[in-house]
C-alpha cells in the first residue's frame, strides 16, 4: 500500500469525482483511476461506485476514510515540515465560507494579489474545509469553528455577536409585547432556517441563552448566511446570524431581534494552518494581514 494511493483515495472520497480529485492532486484522471484500482486489488474490495449522482464511496471506503483521516493529517503535516520544499510559484489555497470570502477575506488580500501572490479560494462548510486542510489540499482555512485536529494550529481571528432574528411580522406573532427574554419555549412552533443540519451558530446560541440544545423544526438548510438573511426577511422562518452580517437589515427594520439576552452570545473565527506552514513567507503575509484587518471588523 503506497502513501500516494491513500492520498488519492481521500481526494476522491471528499470530492466525489475522479476528475476533481485529479485536478486537486495535479495529476491526470487516468492516474487517479489506476491508483484507485490498485488499492482495490490490494485490499480485495471495491471502494467506489459510479452512479448518476457521481462517484459514491462503498461502506468499506467510508470505514477506511474514517480510520485513516487523522493519521493522514499528521503524516501530511510531517511531510510538509521536513520533506516538501516551498514552491513560491504554486498558488496558495484558502478555504472559508462563501459570505466570509465576500465580506471579510478577499478584500484584505487584494493588495497582496496585486503584488504577485497568487491565491485560490475554496468555499464550503468549515468542518469539511478543515479536513481538506489537514489532508494537505488547502494551505489555510478561515473557520467559524475551533479546529480540534492533530497537526493543525489555530489563531483566534475575531469574535462576532450572534443575534436571533425574524421578520417584523413573525416577531410580532411570537412576542406581541416586544422581544422576549424567556426560556425559548415560545419558539417551539417556529420554523428554523439554518446553515447546516448540525445547526452551527444556532446550537451555540441556544446553549448560551437557553442553557439547552435547540429543539426546533428545521424548515430549510441553506449554506450561505446571506441567503438565510434574505429568507428570514421574507418571512420563511427564524435564524441565528452574526450581527455584523445583519446589521444593515436590523437598522432598516427588514429583520428584528427576537430575544435580547443580557449577555449576547459570541462566535469566534479562527485562522487555521498546518503545523509549520507559516514558514512559507507568502502564507505568513496573508496570516498577518488578516489578523491586522480583523481588528477593525465590526
Amino acid at each position: 500500500m503506497q502513501l500516494a494511493w491513500l492520498q488519492t483515495f481521500m481526494a476522491v472520497y471528499h470530492t466525489g469525482s475522479f476528475t476533481k480529485a485529479a485536478r486537486e492532486l495535479g495529476v491526470t484522471q487516468p492516474t487517479v483511476t489506476q491508483q484507485i484500482r490498485s488499492m482495490e486489488l490490494e485490499i480485495g474490495h471495491r471502494l467506489f461506485e459510479r452512479t448518476t449522482r457521481g462517484t459514491v464511496p462503498t461502506p468499506r471506503a467510508t470505514i477506511l476514510a474514517q480510520d485513516v483521516r487523522e493519521s493522514m493529517i499528521s503524516l501530511n503535516a510531517a511531510i510538509d515540515r521536513h520533506f516538501t520544499p516551498i514552491d513560491q510559484n504554486r498558488p496558495l489555497r484558502l478555504g472559508t465560507t462563501a459570505e466570509l470570502a465576500a465580506s471579510r477575506v478577499v478584500p484584505p488580500l487584494a493588495r497582496l494579489v496585486a503584488d504577485g501572490t497568487d491565491v485560490r479560494v475554496l468555499t464550503g462548510v468549515s468542518h469539511e474545509l478543515l479536513s481538506r486542510l489537514g489532508e494537505g489540499f488547502l494551505d489555510m482555512v478561515i473557520s467559524t469553528t475551533r479546529p480540534r485536529r492533530r497537526g493543525i494550529e489555530a489563531t483566534p481571528l475575531c469574535d462576532e455577536e450572534l443575534v436571533l432574528v425574524a421578520s417584523p411580522r413573525l416577531a410580532e406573532e411570537t412576542f406581541p409585547d416586544g422581544p422576549g427574554t424567556g426560556t425559548g419555549r415560545e419558539l417551539g412552533k417556529a420554523v428554523l432556517i439554518t446553515y447546516a443540519e448540525t445547526l452551527p451558530l444556532v446550537r451555540e446560541y441556544w446553549r448560551v441563552v437557553f442553557d439547552r440544545d435547540p429543539d426546533i423544526h428545521i424548515g430549510a438548510v441553506v449554506p450561505d448566511l446571506r441567503a438565510i438573511l434574505a429568507a428570514v426577511a421574507a418571512g420563511a422562518g427564524i435564524s441565528v446570524l452574526p450581527r455584523c452580517l445583519c446589521e444593515e437589515a436590523l437598522a432598516e427594520g427588514a429583520v428584528v431581534p427576537l430575544i435580547r439576552p443580557e449577555v449576547p452570545p459570541i462566535n469566534t473565527l479562527y485562522l487555521a494552518v498546518r503545523n509549520g506552514a507559516l514558514q512559507d513567507y507568502r502564507l505568513s503575509r496573508i496570516h498577518s494581514e488578516l489578523l491586522r484587518t480583523a481588528q477593525h471588523w465590526t
